[in-house]
């Protein structure tokens, strides 16, 4: 879809990801080489993730064992309560951007710096997908990411039609604009805790953990 450019400057009416209202909680854990960073034009369209076999995460948590494996009673019997499920982040892997509407894209071929405007005319909501065997709920997962991380997630955002963004074209450039939804990519592992302090067989989870609305903006 291709926009009109427009000279004046407009105010935005709703916030977007660049303009305000980010978290500037920095990442602790390892990111990749070149991470997408909100608000500054990248020099070429994002890299696609690879998101195939990746689902919806459950609302309800896997089901417990019936047998607690409780041990037998003693002075050095070990005991950590009712079985439950566990879900523990172990590498953030930095944002990443879900679109929800095609690539909008402006061409200035004029000899001066031109005001392009985006606007969403299509929303759409973006869920917490993971791939691996999750054993926790989606809540926990949300629950533990923003514990570890400091920062503000959610099972699912919707991005709503109406969100607009501005950005300076240069001359004989191209400007784009995908709305959607920036999400946290993480890894971490799931598994059942018994009351016997053993726990099940470990699985790497890797999650796409719904975080804001925004823009990701490039140029070319």
């Amino acid at each position: 879809m291709r926009t009109n450019i427009r000279n004046t400057l407009a105010a935005t009416t709703v916030a977007v990801a660049f303009l305000g209202g980010t978290s500037t909680t920095a990442f602790a854990e390892t990111v990749p080489p070149t991470p997408i960073e909100e608000g500054v034009l990248q020099p070429g369209p994002p890299v696609e993730e690879d998101e195939s076999g990746f689902v919806e995460a459950p609302l309800e948590e896997a089901e417990l064992p019936p047998f607690s494996g409780k041990p037998s009673d003693g002075p050095n019997a070990e005991y950590c309560g009712p079985p439950k499920n566990i879900y523990k982040p172990t590498a953030n892997k930095g944002k990443s951007h879900k679109a929800v509407s095609v690539t909008q894209a402006n061409y200035n071929g004029t000899s001066r710096t031109a005001r392009s405007w985006f606007k969403a005319g299509v929303g759409g909501t973006v869920k917490l997908t993971y791939s691996g065997e999750l054993k926790a709920s989606a809540g926990v997962v949300v629950a533990e990411l923003e514990a570890k991380y400091g920062v503000d997630l959610s099972v699912e955002v919707t991005a709503k039609v109406g969100n607009e963004v501005q950005i300076d074209t240069p001359p004989r450039k191209t400007t784009y604009g995908s709305y959607g939804v920036w999400r946290m990519h993480n890894t971490g592992t799931s598994y059942t805790m018994y009351s016997n302090c053993k726990t099940s067989a470990k699985s790497t989870v890797t999650s796409y953990t719904p975080w804001h609305v925004g823009w990701n903006l490039w140029e070319k």
